[in-house]
């Protein structure tokens, strides 16, 4: 990489190494994401955002085209949007069909992504729906729940017992 003289990818937009704790606006990931995919010959690849709530990234092998979730994007720190367009990265290398299976792992430790497919404790969005249990299990949705839900906690099978009560931003609303 060296040689071509371009820069190691590890240190590409070295703005966004020193200050990992800063929130990052959509221009900077997007100058990241275009730099890091550059850097790992991804050049006929296209970036973009999108509207998703609950993943952060996307790789689209038909249009070859990674994306991130803008709202999510919005939350995250320099370090963390720098590990979702990583992983991304690794998929679009290691190619269709590979999952997180060892392959597509290998890649991502290899270009320095970490090789667990976990956001775990990143932060999430909050959703406006939420359904309680009787037993006081949890579900959330982004969209309103078009008919009587049931908890899949308390029931393999829908089982009017287990209905979920829904409540929109707090409110208790009737559903279906």
């Amino acid at each position: 990489m060296e040689e071509s003289g371009m820069r190691s990818p590890h240190a590409a937009h070295s703005r966004h190494t020193a200050s990992y704790n800063l929130l990052v606006n959509t221009h900077d990931a997007a100058f990241l994401a275009r730099t890091l995919m550059d850097a790992f010959g991804l050049a006929d690849w296209q970036f973009r955002f999108d509207h998703a709530r609950r993943r952060a990234g996307m790789t689209d092998f038909g249009s070859k085209t990674i994306s991130l979730s803008q709202p999510l994007t919005q939350l995250y720190d320099d370090a963390l949007v720098r590990r979702v367009i990583l992983h991304e990265i690794a998929h679009a290398l290691v190619g269709r069909n590979h999952g997180h299976d060892a392959s597509w792992r290998a890649v991502a430790s290899r270009i320095g992504a970490d090789p667990h497919a976990s956001l775990r404790n990143a932060p999430q969005l909050e959703a406006p729906w939420v359904g309680i249990c009787p037993r006081g299990h949890r579900t959330t949705r982004f969209r309103r729940p078009t008919r009587p839900m049931s908890c899949a906690q308390c029931s393999k099978h829908f089982d009017r017992r287990y209905l979920f009560n829904w409540y929109f931003h707090g409110e208790r609303v009737s559903v279906g």
